[in-house]
């Protein structure tokens, strides 16, 4: 099995420079890359990491995606003199050329496609390769907004010619829409390719129509392009979450990708000149996290922008630190996105609902637009808007918290089987062991408290590891756990009365399982998601109980709620401790995948911190939870047919009833309700 992160870096990507004046480039500068590597190594990162050699990119692979007349003259800059690079510069846009530079370019190249090769011969599972120059505006024939050669989309042709793969995704987070990617596969249905990008309703640099929403992709390709545009600056940690919830991730699991490449620029963070956006590097831990159950983990991001070289070089660490499985740090503060950003996810699933069976169910949407025309001071006629700006202090001038030290813990997962059960534990987990002395006197006093009748050791053994694994996430010895027990009830008892003594402030319970469980949730210190194949009484408005249709369109179903509802509220609970528990169900003979993609996805919050119950001993059940606590690949869901018309009314059901409380539940998320009927 493939184990660890790759990190491939070489300072010779920094050995090329702006040789003249040009204001518009003047912030591509070599200190992006060596200051990036720079901060790996400070936060002992780098070291963590395999370190894999770059190469030069060969001609034939440079074709891949560039025409070989452009490949010429790109080959004769390293004679060039400074005048004419500069000419030379100016017949394409935004981009400087330097002697260095195509040196430079087949570096970055080489070193994406020694990336691929890595993950896909999984001798690691997945990796980032620190590049310059970046790649995703560069066409067939022209050099853009500093991209020389295409290194993603050439990565993407490369894996599909010599790997043989038939879904490739590639996602696109950096602030600029990556044209020359939509160009080099809008009439292709192996390659899915999503970006957001700063838009303004075309008033920012590309300022293209087929930035746009309505850009689905042609021929064969209609739907595999995903524009998602920001028509606004100042987007946040809420916005980018609820674009990967309600957009990205329902297709991305519908699409079920071979391999994911992504795009990482990370000019769409806090502080950066050209993107003007407000999410911490911190999102970037978690939408990494959100990636990683996708393709059995086989994930390969590439440095694109990124300007503000303090939030940079954060934004790097944050991502890497995610590849390496160190716990993600909580994020706070989560609101409603804005309407623009809400207007911009509705335009895109309605724009992409005839091709994807995640948005069927919407309603029908006439394309609402907050894009307000000015009319014309002479004779009152309407005219286009003039761009939105930000009244907010310039990027620079913002300041924002450094992203909390990382550290990861001794062991990432502990595991508890029965007795005389031994499983193959993955790359940093490791068996429970004995109970301490002192978790023996903690088990006494919860019997003395709660369970004075119960004689049966097979019942009562277990409550010993539960406690145990408990103390040990809570200093931080392990990140997670699993623990196999006969007695739901009295394990999810003890479970949650240990954890009341100060363990956690918010505990999120998520119970995959038919009949009730021994949990309080009036006090709102627990928030409650129980998923049945059983109607389930409705509670108060810190549970969530949805009871969805057995059979093959469970998958699809219950896919649909964990993003479109589960995930959601439980980001803005942000609980300090996950208890996933799964109990007898209807729908036990299709829980294993979604179980572990579930539990991998919950692994972006509480910091990790993540306790597992599982009632009764299912050897496939219990090998895909620790493979998913511990980062590990879990198995592919496989492409997802529809869910069931009734599951789609009981999700929208219980957003409605949760919206009294809930802000990802409220009115303003009217914009993307689903259709129900009453009949």
């Amino acid at each position: 099995m493939a184990s660890g992160s790759a990190l491939i870096f070489d300072e010779e990507m920094s050995r090329y420079k702006l040789l003249w004046t040009d204001p518009a480039c003047e912030i591509e500068v070599p200190e992006r890359l060596t200051m990036s590597y720079e901060a790996l190594k400070t936060h002992d990162v780098a070291q963590r990491c395999k370190q894999v050699p770059v190469r030069l990119a060969t001609e034939q692979e440079i074709l891949l995606a560039h025409s070989e007349e452009y490949l010429e003259a790109v080959k004769q800059t390293p004679k060039m003199s400074v005048e004419e690079l500069m000419a030379f510069s100016k017949q394409y846009n935004d981009v400087y050329f330097h002697q260095n530079i195509y040196h430079c370019a087949k570096l970055a190249l080489g070193a994406t496609l020694q990336l691929v090769d890595s993950v896909m011969k999984r001798e690691v599972r997945n990796g980032m390769a620190l590049v310059r120059p970046p790649g995703h505006h560069s066409q067939r024939s022209a050099a853009s907004g500093f991209c020389v050669f295409n290194n993603v989309a050439i990565a993407a042709h490369y894996a599909k010619k010599n790997y043989n793969l038939n879904r490739v995704l590639i996602v696109d987070w950096d602030v600029h829409h990556g044209q020359g990617i939509q160009y080099s596969f809008e009439e292709d249905p192996s390659v899915l390719y999503f970006s957001w990008h700063r838009y303004e309703h075309q008033a920012f640099w590309p300022n293209l129509p087929e930035s746009d929403y309505t850009s689905v992709g042609k021929g064969k390709g209609s739907g595999f392009n995903m524009n998602l545009p920001w028509n606004k600056v100042g987007m946040t940690n809420s916005e980018y979450l609820a674009a990967f919830f309600h957009v990205l991730l329902p297709v991305a699991y519908e699409f079920d990708p071979e391999l994911v490449l992504v795009s990482a620029g990370f000019d769409s963070a806090i502080g950066d000149p050209e993107g003007e956006m407000c999410a911490r590097p911190e999102i970037f831990a978690h939408l990494t996290q959100l990636l990683m159950p996708l393709a059995a983990g086989k994930m390969c991001l590439v440095l694109e922008g990124g300007y503000n070289l303090t939030c940079l070089a954060q934004s790097v660490c944050q991502t890497v630190q995610t590849l390496l499985g160190d716990p993600a740090p909580r994020l706070s503060g989560l609101t409603v996105p804005c309407e623009s950003a809400l207007e911009s996810i509705q335009n895109v699933r309605s724009a992409q609902s005839s091709y994807w069976n995640c948005f069927k169910h919407l309603e029908a949407h006439s394309g609402t637009s907050t894009k307000r025309p000015r009319l014309d001071e002479k004779n009152g006629e309407a005219k286009d808007p003039a761009p939105e700006t930000s009244s907010k202090k310039t990027a620079q001038d913002i300041v924002w918290p450094e992203p909390l030290t990382r550290t990861p813990a001794d062991s990432k997962t502990v595991v508890a089987p029965p007795p005389g059960v031994e499983i193959s534990l993955p790359e940093g987990c490791q068996y429970l062991g004995e109970v301490s002395q002192s978790t023996t006197k903690a088990v006494q006093s919860l019997r003395d408290k709660h369970f004075q009748d119960i004689k049966d050791q097979n019942i009562l053994q277990p409550l010993g590891n539960i406690i145990s694994a408990l103390d040990q996430m809570m200093y931080k010895e392990v990140c997670n756990g699993c623990v196999v027990v006969s007695d739901l009830n009295v394990s999810v008892c003890c479970a949650y009365q240990h954890t009341l003594m100060g363990l956690a402030e918010r505990v999120l319970v998520v119970f995959i399982g038919d009949g009730d469980i021994p949990v309080k949730t009036d006090q709102g210190k627990v928030f409650l998601v129980q998923i049945s194949t059983e109607e389930i009484e409705e509670k108060c408005l810190n549970t969530l109980s949805l009871c969805l249709s057995e059979g093959e369109s469970f998958t699809a179903g219950f896919m649909q709620a964990v993003l479109g509802l589960i995930l959601p509220l439980a980001y803005e609970f942000n609980p300090g401790l996950v208890l996933g528990i799964v109990g007898d169900s209807g729908a036990k003979a299709h829980l294993a995948p979604v179980w572990g993609h579930l539990t991998s996805l919950l692994q972006g919050l509480a910091e990790g911190r993540m306790l597992t119950l599982l009632q009764d001993y299912d050897k496939n059940l219990l090998e895909v939870t620790v493979s998913a606590l511990s980062g590990a690949p879990v198995p592919p869901l496989g492409p997802l047919g529809a869910p069931k018309p009734e599951d789609v009314k009981m999700i929208e059901k219980q957003r409605q009833r949760l919206q009294k409380r809930w802000s990802v539940a409220q009115k303003s998320w009217g914009l993307l309700r689903c259709t129900v009927s009453d009949s």
